[in-house]
């Protein structure tokens, strides 16, 4: 069969057999465009089922990773991060002192210092302080371990973003979820091992490169699942479509394929959509179950805020995140930002009216987020699940706007609980007014990501892959795993 006569044969079979359910394996939603691998890249393809199940290096204490991405920047001087010097000194300029080291447009003494308006308390035996915005979530205070002097690259979100995602400045790094599926593999074979849940219309700022598989080969990218209740593309068959006939179909597509495959060993494409296309035969039967809370009790549903409008979509999310949990998935991505608030109040980007803006998305994830981290304790999955609550950097201790904050990548507040982490705990910290964190304790995008594989059971220094001649890490050049925040 010539080439275009195959294509029109791929493309005309494969909407019937769910062929774009996963879509998430092709960047550009179907259309597999990352580049070829070389050859020392291609250890993981030769020689079987590149999403066969991998041996760690060492013994992992956690097995699935949750990673909760607060879109738009919170501001953890509103949340976590308690400064009374700050409330004393609202309404002054910024003293020049503390912004040594720095590169911003703020002047000393001519942008003013804006104070938090909660109230705080601290919490739990750790004496954790939390704001009245998160009273749920208060509740767990000694099951998170706090990195208070988080520090990244850029203050641009689109930029950080990727970076907080993939340790990258510019597309074409693998994500974290990427290089996790890559090292480990799939503990279940009937649903993709990196899952990307979203509770918005629209794909989240930067779309299918913070999930993309990069310069790995492109069956390691995440698979996203929409909202509602027909998370997944083309999933179903036509109904004129019976299953022996698509079975047939697919058989018919790999031998095809394979004798293509053998012209090109190099083509990791390929190989790529052939696995979509089993795993998409696979799913018609295990996905609809995975994402089905009708046999969840209205306990459950009430844990995760189910019944009420503000946290039901949200909670959808993270209860969809449990169920995936049970069933073996290994890097589960959640991005927050509800569908139906309009304009500015998208996300947590307060530039303006913090007060509207995070009293709405604070509402929004507190409940359901306590709900996740006690239903999880209650199922015994805490302590081999990572629950990672991050954001692309933080916010100032001033406003240019009057009653909002702007961009900090220079220090802010960053959480983590179970998956063997030392829970009840406090890393680092910021300077009396929340700007930067304190010298020394920086932890960097790579330190966290360097931590979340550890916990894994994977060294960042060695997990590598061979590219255009280098042997690449998810860390970069970068990167140190945080001993102090490890039971």
């Amino acid at each position: 069969m010539h080439n275009k006569s195959r294509r029109d044969f791929l493309l005309k079979t494969g909407y019937g057999l769910g062929g774009l359910a996963v879509s998430g394996f092709m960047p550009g939603g179907g259309v597999i465009t990352s580049a070829l691998a070389d050859d020392a890249g291609l250890e993981a393809l030769a020689g079987g089922n590149p999403l066969a199940t991998k041996l760690p290096h060492f013994a992992a204490k956690a097995k699935t990773v949750i990673w909760l991405h607060m879109a738009g920047a919170p501001s953890t001087l509103d949340l976590y991060d308690y400064k009374p010097d700050l409330i004393k000194l609202a309404g002054t300029g910024v003293p020049a002192s503390f912004l040594k080291g720095i590169k911003t447009s703020t002047q000393g003494g001519v942008t003013k210092l804006i104070a938090t308006k909660r109230t705080w308390k601290q919490h739990g035996q750790s004496g954790a302080w939390f704001s009245d915005l998160l009273p749920n979530l208060a509740e767990h205070a000694d099951d998170m371990a706090f990195i208070k002097s988080s520090v990244t690259i850029g203050a641009t979100h689109d930029i950080s973003i990727m970076k907080l995602n993939s340790g990258g400045l510019n597309p074409g790094r693998p994500t974290l979820g990427a290089w996790v599926q890559y090292a480990l593999g799939s503990a279940n074979p009937n649903l993709p091992a990196y899952v990307v849940l979203y509770n918005d219309k629209r794909e989240p700022r930067g779309g299918v490169t913070n999930w993309s598989s990069g310069f790995l080969p492109a069956v390691y990218q995440g698979t996203p699942f929409r909202p509602g209740n027909s998370p997944i593309l083309h999933l179903n068959n036509p109904e004129y479509l019976a299953v022996a006939e698509k079975r047939q179909a697919l058989d018919l597509l790999k031998r095809l394929n394979e004798k293509h495959d053998g012209r090109y060993p190099d083509d990791t494409e390929l190989q790529a959509r052939t696995e979509s296309y089993e795993l998409a035969y696979r799913m018609q039967e295990t996905a609809p179950e995975a994402v089905d809370f009708s046999k969840e009790s209205d306990a459950t549903k009430e844990l995760y805020g189910l019944n009420n409008e503000a946290t039901k979509a949200y909670g959808e999310l993270l209860l969809r995140a449990r169920r995936l949990t049970e069933r073996g998935v290994r890097f589960i991505q959640v991005v927050s930002g509800p569908a139906d608030i309009k304009g500015d109040s998208r996300d947590w980007d307060a530039h303006q009216n913090i007060e509207e803006n995070h009293s709405t998305h604070a509402r929004i994830v507190d409940k359901p987020i306590a709900g996740l981290l006690k239903d999880l304790k209650a199922k015994g999955l805490l302590e081999s699940t990572l629950v990672v609550w991050t954001s692309e950097f933080g916010r100032t201790s001033w406003s240019e706007s009057g009653d909002g904050r702007d961009h900090n990548p220079w220090g802010y507040t960053q959480w983590i609980a179970g998956g063997g982490i030392n829970a009840g705990t406090t890393y680092g910290s910021t300077d009396e007014i929340g700007l930067q964190a304190e010298k020394g304790k920086e932890v960097d995008t790579y330190d966290l990501h360097a931590t979340v594989l550890n916990q894994l059971g994977l060294d960042h220094l060695k997990l590598i892959y061979k590219y255009q001649g280098r042997s690449e890490r998810p860390t970069v050049v970068y990167g140190k795993v945080i001993k102090e925040l490890i039971a």
